[in-house]
């Protein structure tokens, strides 16, 4: 065998020994390849799924933003009504006023349709819903702490009475009474509006828990002088139903029963006797008992009271034949009303609860506090 031969023996040998090397080689690259596209796909969905949230938050923060703004002007409407109540009924809020009237589920477009407007349309997919309600028509648990003199903060005999007799009336423990008194105590030691006993035109201080006076200088235990001492750390000031759960002896179930009943106001307040229930009625009247106060409402839905001789005649036509009326812890006008409103536009719903004050001699309205659940 020449060597040419031997050569070209030798080559063929290894070419057919390399041949399965490059097949290898694009079997890799066809696999590194469907990685990086299978990557990329996956990078790129992502990038396109976050790209889609942020975009569908932003629009439930407009439509949000909007139906904010639709609860806000619907507010407004209804501090409307409300002064145009105070202007028109002499004094005098029942529960046969506009006020009281209840709004159901009504398109905006509705609304807007009514007073002509152009955009009506606009809010097709817009809806209101909402009330009023009479916050002096309950028992306002600010009343359970007097100041019967400048610089002077006790609890009030009275009140403490007329709330027991509240609970009992509801079948609740009537010693939750003085732990609330005492409370709502602590929680005004440290409150700028501590001595602020009422409107202009509303309640003056009952008398109070106690015979001691102290001078009109502010300390960290004004005016205290019963033997119930307050805790050592003030506790917040309640300034609503829900706190009496963070006094021992209330549930849940305890303020839920209590809701309709109470309330608890920045100042001391008087009983609205056109709108306050039998029950609140039986405990701020003393001797009055619960179905006289029934009787007393059932002879209240066909002629509201006009004035304190009024109430004074129902009383006694109710058969309580000792009762006085205190102008300043009976009245027939209401200063604070508590407005719910609802908002579904589109995807975003809001329910705010708004408590609006009206003062009884300009008639104009003031937003105390505002709620939002989202």
């Amino acid at each position: 065998m020449t060597f040419s031969s031997r050569s070209k023996r030798r080559n063929a040998l290894n070419a057919r020994a390399g041949s399965p090397a490059p097949a290898r080689e694009r079997g890799a690259a066809i696999i590194s390849a469907l990685l990086v596209v299978a990557l990329s796909a996956i990078l790129v969905a992502g990038m396109l799924w976050r790209q889609q949230v942020q975009v569908r938050r932003i629009e439930n923060q407009r439509l949000l933003s909007q139906a904010q703004w639709v609860a806000r002007g619907a507010l407004d409407w209804t501090r409307l009504i409300l002064r145009s109540e105070g202007d028109t009924a002499a004094g005098i809020t029942y529960l046969g006023g506009l006020w009281g009237v209840p709004i159901a589920r009504t398109r905006l477009s509705d609304f807007l349709g009514q007073i002509g407007e152009v955009r009506a349309e606009q809010g097709a997919e817009t809806y209101l819903s909402g009330s009023i309600e009479d916050e002096q028509a309950k028992f306002n648990l600010r009343n359970l702490v007097a100041s019967p003199a400048p610089g002077v903060m006790q609890m009030s005999a009275e009140q403490v009475a007329a709330y027991q007799r509240l609970l009992l009336s509801l079948g609740l423990s009537g010693q939750l009474a003085k732990a609330t008194a005492l409370q709502m105590r602590a929680g005004l030691s440290q409150s700028a509006t501590r001595f602020q006993t009422g409107a202009p035109g509303g309640a003056s201080a009952p008398t109070a828990i106690g015979g001691g006076t102290s001078s009109g200088a502010l300390s960290s235990r004004p005016g205290i002088e019963d033997d119930d001492e307050d805790p050592a750390v003030a506790p917040l000031l309640m300034t609503s139903v829900d706190a009496l759960l963070d006094i021992p002896g209330y549930t849940p179930e305890t303020v839920a029963r209590l809701r309709p009943f109470v309330t608890v106001l920045p100042t001391t307040t008087a009983i609205n006797m056109n709108t306050a229930p039998a029950e609140v009625i039986a405990a701020v009247v003393t001797g009055m008992s619960l179905s006289q106060a029934q009787t007393l409402v059932a002879r209240r839905q066909t002629v509201f009271f006009r004035n304190a001789s009024d109430v004074q005649l129902a009383l006694t036509a109710s058969g309580v034949q000792s009762a006085s009326i205190d102008p300043n812890q009976f009245d027939v006008n209401s200063n604070y009303f508590l407005v719910h409103g609802r908002v579904q536009h589109e995807r975003a719903e809001v329910d705010r609860t708004t408590l609006v004050y009206r003062d009884p001699l300009t008639h104009t309205t003031r937003i105390v506090r505002v709620k939002d659940q989202l």
